[in-house]
């Protein structure tokens, strides 16, 4: 057998192994949502036939040829009885591009569709693209929003790393054959992180921003934003409400952004956010909740205090480390929710709760006060409520 057909074999045998491999809940000690035992999806989930020239003549020694890095921030949505993810996967060349994996329950075996997304382009290139957003929206579409980055043109010269980041917008029916729409104009710098909102609003298209002065820096920019647009097809923002402002000393004191698509429940939306703030070691993401009013879906009616999802163990390591990111849940029609999140810009990870449990966790949990003081005393205010029930720690 030659060298070809051997590491063939092996390679195959890996690849279909780590494709069937069976995910299990970890117990929720918190009770609010359960993490599991397995990433969902690595770089090592890439099909064969993207990596690797599979032809023996011209691949002797059946080399890698496509490298990649990471597979992380995944945009999902339910389609056609599938989890569908569309995935941001990058490459070792450093470029993002768009990939769809599917699984028939949302919690493992997830498998890459044959070809990656073929996303048309404005008259601008995108330099790079990275972390979509999907919205299936009234009109019948699905939108996906995510960031386009391009070299910012007025850099000094010798500056090959400033750049300038804007909201594309691309829509589908199939997450086959996509339509490309003008990037999102505003008129309050660059913009990230930007989420469309599944309903018209006034008979407009509603989208949650994330406004910055630069590509890293938010600046002024005041948080969580929103705004409305007269159309779609030439969308522009002329005015943006701040939502959710970042705050002093909390885990959104540098900058925050929406990650999915709000969910509907008989309370209000439920939106999942990260938040992001400096430590010694760097910047560190987390990822928090809050709700907001159904009719007003810009107006926040609940708010847990610090973080929902931190980075934990292993999810602490990785290209950008301390880190997780979410851009992608589902809501079954049973009311179970799948939480998608990346660790560490390297891996995507599932974590399972309930619109339920999401609810008590929201509506119930403390309000952050701000203060030291004021957190010892929400404390002590828990354990006199506890006064009567402290028995069964004992029994």
């Amino acid at each position: 057998m030659s060298l070809f057909d051997t590491r063939l074999g092996k390679i195959k045998k890996q690849h279909n192994t780590l494709l069937s491999k069976k995910n299990i809940a970890l117990f929720s000690v918190n009770g609010v949502y359960n993490r599991y035992e397995n990433p969902i999806i690595t770089r090592d989930h890439v099909p064969l036939h993207w990596r690797f020239d599979l032809n023996k003549e011209t691949n002797p020694f059946l080399m890698e040829r496509i490298g990649f890095n990471a597979t992380f921030n995944a945009g999902a949505i339910k389609l056609n009885g599938k989890y569908v993810l569309v995935v941001r996967v990058e490459g070792n060349d450093r470029k993002s591009f768009f990939a769809v994996a599917e699984s028939a329950n949302g919690i493992d075996n997830f498998k890459f569709w044959d070809r990656p997304i073929t996303l048309p382009q404005t008259d601008k290139p995108d330099t790079n693209v990275y972390d979509m957003r999907l919205t299936q929206h009234d009109d019948g579409y699905i939108y996906g929003v995510f960031c386009t980055e391009r070299k910012d043109l007025t850099a000094p010269d010798g500056d090959t790393s400033r750049a300038v980041a804007e909201a594309g917008i691309a829509r589908t029916k199939d997450l086959i054959t996509w339509e490309r729409l003008p990037d999102l104009i505003s008129t309050t710098g660059q913009q990230r992180n930007v989420v469309l909102f599944p309903h018209l609003i006034d008979g407009k298209y509603a989208f949650y921003t994330r406004p910055q002065d630069g590509f890293i820096d938010t600046g002024k920019g005041g948080g969580v934003g929103f705004g409305l647009s007269e159309t779609i097809e030439n969308p522009e923002v002329k005015e943006e409400l701040i939502v959710d402002p970042k705050t002093y000393h909390t885990i959104f004191e540098v900058k925050n952004g929406l990650g999915p698509a709000p969910i509907k429940t008989k309370h209000g939306w439920l939106q999942l956010a990260h938040g992001v703030r400096n430590t010694a070691a760097g910047l560190r993401y987390t990822l928090y909740m809050f709700m907001t009013d159904l009719a007003k879906p810009w107006v926040v009616t609940h708010k847990p205090h610090g973080h929902f999802i931190a980075p934990l163990c292993s999810e602490r390591v990785g290209d950008v480390s301390n880190v997780v990111f979410s851009n992608g849940w589902i809501k079954d029609e049973n009311g179970d929710v799948k939480i998608y999140y990346a660790s560490s810009d390297t891996r995507m990870h599932v974590a399972t709760s309930t619109v339920d449990q999401l609810l008590d966790y929201c509506m119930n949990s403390p309000q952050d006060k701000l203060h030291s003081h004021l957190s010892v005393q929400t404390i002590n205010n828990l354990v006199d409520a506890n006064t009567n029930h402290m028995s069964q720690l004992n029994d």
